[in-house]
Formats: C-alpha cells, sequence, structure tokens
C-alpha cells in the first residue's frame, strides 16, 4: 500500500530539476503502490501570501501524510521552510528520511557535492519527568529554540525514561540516503518504510 509522502526541499532544486527527478519518477511505474508513495508536497512559490498563509499551506498539505521526504540539495539544511516542515512533520509523528539529491544531474547537466543534512540542524529535548518536549533549531552555531510552529517550542508529550531529561539531534533517529549511490529509482519503495 502506497503512502502519502510530503516533500521538504528547497524551491532552487526544483528549478535546477533535482528535486522533479525523485518527486515524479512514479511515473515509469507501473502504479502508485510500485513507486510507494503519493506526491503531498506544496510548492514554495505559495510563499508570496506571507508567512501565515504560508504555514496553512504546509500544515493542510500535512494532512492525511504518513512520512515526509527530505530532499537534500546545497542549501536544503539552511531554508526556515524547510525546518519547519521538518519540525511539523516530527510533532506530528510522521516517518522521516532525507535524500541526497546533488548527484542528481540538474539542468546545466552537471552535479553538485553533497549538501549538509537538515536533520542535523534541528532537534528535540524532553523535561526531567518526561511530560514536555522542546524543540530546537541550530543557527550559526547556536541552538535556539524553535518557536514558529504554534508560537512556542514547547508541546505536551509523554516519553519513556530513557528519553526524559536528554536532547536528541533529529539525524540520529532518522536514515539520508543518496539517490544516485543509494538507487533511489528502485529504493524509494523501501525508504518510504
Amino acid at each position: 500500500m502506497a503512502r502519502r509522502v510530503f516533500f521538504s526541499f528547497h524551491y532552487q532544486d526544483v528549478i535546477d530539476f533535482r528535486a522533479n527527478v525523485v518527486r515524479n519518477h512514479w511515473m515509469t511505474k507501473p502504479d502508485r503502490d510500485a513507486a510507494g508513495f503519493y506526491d503531498a508536497s506544496i510548492w514554495e512559490s505559495a510563499k508570496k501570501q506571507g508567512d501565515i498563509a504560508l504555514k496553512r499551506l504546509i500544515n493542510g498539505g500535512l494532512e492525511n501524510t504518513s512520512a515526509t521526504c527530505i530532499l537534500v540539495g546545497t542549501e536544503t539544511y539552511q531554508r526556515p521552510w524547510v525546518r519547519y516542515e521538518i519540525l511539523k512533520s516530527f510533532r506530528k509523528g510522521n516517518h522521516m528520511f532525507a535524500v541526497h539529491i546533488n548527484g542528481i544531474k540538474g539542468k546545466d547537466s552537471q552535479t553538485k557535492l553533497l549538501g549538509q543534512n537538515p536533520l542535523e540542524y534541528v532537534g528535540v529535548t524532553y523535561s526531567q519527568d518526561g511530560k514536555t518536549a522542546t524543540l530546537w533549531e541550530k543557527n550559526n552555531g547556536t541552538w535556539v529554540r524553535f518557536d514558529k510552529i504554534d508560537g512556542t517550542a514547547n508541546y505536551p508529550v509523554d516519553v519513556p525514561a530513557q528519553y526524559r531529561n536528554k536532547g536528541f539531534n533529529l539525524s540520529s533517529w532518522y536514515s539520508i540516503y543518496d539517490w544516485v549511490n543509494g538507487d533511489g529509482f528502485n529504493q524509494f519503495s523501501n525508504w518510504v518504510g
């Protein structure tokens, strides 16, 4: 059964066609179940409507999804809306994974060096009693609270003892793959899970 996948990416990677290769590879499969996903992402061009409208659009795009795929280009890790999509997906409980796309030839027929993993720039801490989670992002080498989802970085949880009073970088929980070297065309449905 195919999952509904939200794709998070930097819009420049759409312009360069790298993101499109991954998002549209299902078209060459016999059906959506063979591809393993339905694309539920939104286009960053909606940014012109303002932050509140874009948040609503992202939140709506994440509805009824069970997985989030972060397409990793050169500057993806720095994009504020990518971080919002990752942390919103984490808070929602989506399965997440990242895919390096710089090995895909762009519209200029060139590849690029791999970009940094955006999951290394976001994290979560849990309170001593395990009842509160706090979301974080790394800016200029410093971890700061991520309060852009509901105006606060904190939200209620109930985590097991092994997570209490600890912090976690999301890259320690979610995998990153390489579209070219990892045979993404054939493996993507396995990565979706």
